[in-house]
């Protein structure tokens, strides 16, 4: 059987990001998924390493790879849109979970038991999901600051923003990524490496 499934993964790098805002660079899903998938494991590690839980941060690297893989096939959907009500927002859920099953559908079927928990949220998961999504929201203020530095003034609202839906995150870990990682992302090169 000739599957389609990994040439669609592979296709992530051609959907952009932010496409209701003007960028100074763009931003496809390959490579957030790849900044939330670093941040998700440090996220883990500092848990496991500072607060004592018990994540398995190599489970949560995978689930942050793939947890915008179904917008190969739907798209990008602005968060502004997205979230504007929650009508919109579960129907946007179910069109994730029907993208989500056409990709698994894609793969043999003595692999499709191994992929499906990254497309369907697994009760065991719930709290690797959470650094995931606390991830994102890191991701998308990464981006953020980016631009502001770049003098972009499109993302100085997006920046504040993001900047309060970070610290209304109820998770230790990140509060210690934001007060001992964070400030790194506003240097230059020539700052890092003093």
């Amino acid at each position: 059987m000739n599957s389609n499934f990994f040439a669609m993964v592979n296709r992530m790098k051609l959907i952009d990001r932010w496409a209701l805002m003007r960028n100074t660079s763009k931003e496809n899903i390959a490579e957030h998924s790849h900044c939330v998938a670093v941040i998700s494991h440090a996220l883990a590690l500092i848990g496991n390493k500072k607060f004592g839980k018990g994540y398995n941060a190599e489970r949560v690297c995978l689930l942050a790879m793939y947890h915008d893989t179904t917008e190969v096939i739907t798209g990008d959907m602005p968060t502004p849109v997205k979230y504007y009500n929650d009508e919109i927002k579960s129907v946007y859920k179910d069109i994730e979970q029907i993208a989500g099953e056409r990709l698994v559908a894609m793969l043999p079927d003595e692999f499709k038991e191994d992929y499906i928990p990254l497309f369907e949220k697994q009760e065991e998961d719930k709290e690797l999901w959470a650094l995931v999504k606390a991830a994102d929201k890191i991701s998308a203020l990464i981006k953020c600051i980016e631009e502001r530095r770049m003098g972009n003034l499109e993302f100085e609202k997006a920046l504040e923003a993001q900047k309060k839906i970070i610290d209304e995150i109820p998770l230790e870990e990140v509060k210690y990524f934001k007060d001992n990682f964070l400030d790194g992302y506003y240097l230059t090169l020539d700052e890092h490496t003093k």
